[in-house]
């Protein structure tokens, strides 16, 4: 059998996927490939198409809920993301990327408190995921938790120290205490790293600066 070549554009990967379908049209993964050279493309409808035919072939594919999921959160349909992430956690109960990406959809609907367990349970099966600390963070300070907000944003900072969404958090929470200084500064980071600070925000801090 002839070793399959490297692709070189995401075109030819997914011709690569669709000759293999060809003598293969019931493997799951090959399904689940060409569905992800599809997104690529942000040819969501015929990602969704290949990604429902994975889950026929391979029910237990996890991973395969997980994109539906990411391509419903693109489309705005929080309601979908979640169905799809949950029906990964389903089918694989230690993946950690599905209960990440609840506890974001969530934060996104306004359910911060069905965030809050979804999130640290991802954080729990992966420690060094630092989107969920992220999050997390974002949660807490939705409540007004303003110490485990900083907490949170800080442990995100330890895995990686120019993530500006958990700047941004910092500065909101150091804000919400009176800590102008630090807010001023965790601010300037947050937009170093690429961040939009909303105006409102910088607004209030020009007093402090």
């Amino acid at each position: 059998m002839k070793k399959q070549t490297k692709a070189k554009t995401t075109k030819e990967y997914i011709e690569q996927q669709v000759s293999a379908l060809a003598s293969h049209p019931d493997c799951g993964t090959t399904h689940y490939n060409l569905a992800i050279g599809l997104i690529k493309e942000q040819r969501w409808d015929d990602a969704i198409q290949e990604l429902m035919a994975a889950l026929e072939s391979s029910p237990s594919l996890g991973e395969a809920y997980v994109a539906l999921g990411g391509i419903y959160l693109h489309k705005g349909d929080l309601d979908a993301c979640i169905r799809f992430n949950l029906q990964a956690t389903k089918v694989r109960p230690n993946f950690a990327i599905a209960y990440g990406n609840l506890g974001f959809a969530y934060v996104q609907r306004g359910d911060v408190d069905a965030a809050i367990p979804a999130l640290e349970k991802a954080i729990s099966l992966n420690p060094q995921f630092i989107q969920a600390h992220s999050t997390l963070a974002s949660a807490h300070y939705m409540l007004g938790r303003f110490d485990e907000c900083i907490a949170a944003a800080n442990k995100a900072l330890e895995l990686e120290p120019t993530f500006a969404v958990a700047h941004n958090n910092l500065a909101l929470a150091y804000y919400e205490k009176r800590g102008y200084e630090k807010a001023v500064e965790h601010c300037d980071k947050a937009m170093a790293s690429g961040f939009e600070v909303k105006q409102e925000f910088l607004k209030d801090l020009e007093p402090y600066r």
